[in-house]
C-alpha cells in the first residue's frame, strides 16, 4: 500500500536558509491518516489474514463431548457441544418434538420430561450431565398403539385446548402418580403448580390426574 501524501498535504519547497513553515492542521490529519493506515493494513496482511484455516476453525470450535442415555427404552450415543440443553438434545438431534420449548427459562413446564424416574425441565438440564440417565418423554409413555392411563384420561376429561402444554402436564401428572402425590386435589394443584396451562384447563388436569391415580 503506497504511503505517498496527497499533493495538497506537502509542504511547499522552502529558500535555502528560511525556516520551514510550522504545519497546519489540515497537513498533520492528513500525514497521520496516511501513515495509520499503512500502519493498519501492513498488521492485517501480516497477521490475522495469512492465519492458518486450522488454527482459525479450532479458535472457533465450541468445546463438545460424547454422552450416552437410554431415551425411551433405546440407548442412544452423541456428540454435542457442552451447552446442550437436554431439551435441545430431544428435539434436535433425536427428532422428538413432544417436549415444547415454552419459556426456555424452567417456568411453564412445558418441556417437562422424567429422567431416572424423576421430573425434570429438560430445558435448564445439560445434556452432557446425563451420562448412563434414563429419560422419558411424552413419546415413551404410550405401549404402541396403547396410550399410557394419564393420556387417556386427558382425552376423557377433555383437559386440554390448544395441546401446547399437554406433553409436559401429562409427563409431569405421570411424575407426581409416580411420587405419590395424590392424595386430594389440592395436593395434586400443589405438586402439578410448575406446570402452566395459559388456556386455564387446571380443573380437568386436576381431576384427570386424580382419575388415573385411583386405578392405580
Amino acid at each position: 500500500m503506497s504511503t505517498e501524501l496527497p499533493e495538497s498535504a506537502v509542504p511547499p519547497p522552502t529558500e535555502a536558509g528560511e525556516s520551514a513553515p510550522a504545519p497546519t492542521r489540515r497537513t498533520f490529519i492528513a500525514t497521520s491518516t496516511a501513515v495509520g493506515g499503512a500502519v493498519v493494513a501492513s498488521g492485517v496482511i501480516g497477521g490475522s489474514l495469512l492465519a492458518a484455516p486450522e488454527e482459525a476453525a479450532a479458535a472457533e470450535a465450541p468445546p463438545s463431548s460424547r454422552v450416552s442415555l437410554t431415551v425411551n427404552g433405546t440407548r442412544r450415543t452423541v456428540t454435542v457441544d457442552n451447552r446442550t440443553s437436554l431439551l435441545d438434545l430431544l428435539r434436535e438431534h433425536f427428532d422428538l418434538t413432544g417436549s415444547k420449548k415454552g419459556c426456555n427459562a424452567g417456568a411453564c413446564g412445558a418441556c417437562t420430561v422424567l429422567v431416572d424416574g424423576r421430573r425434570v425441565n429438560s430445558c435448564l438440564t445439560l445434556a452432557v450431565r446425563l451420562e448412563d440417565a434414563e429419560v422419558t418423554t411424552i413419546e415413551g409413555l404410550a405401549d404402541g398403539d396403547r396410550l399410557h392411563p394419564l393420556q387417556q384420561a386427558f382425552i376423557d376429561e377433555d383437559a386440554f385446548q390448544c395441546g401446547y402444554c399437554t406433553p409436559g402436564q401429562i409427563v409431569s401428572g405421570v411424575g407426581c402418580i409416580q411420587e405419590g402425590h395424590t392424595g386430594s386435589p389440592e395436593e395434586i394443584r400443589e405438586w402439578m403448580s410448575g406446570n402452566i396451562c395459559r388456556c386455564g384447563c387446571y380443573v380437568k388436569i386436576v381431576r384427570a390426574v386424580e382419575q388415573t391415580a385411583a386405578r392405580k
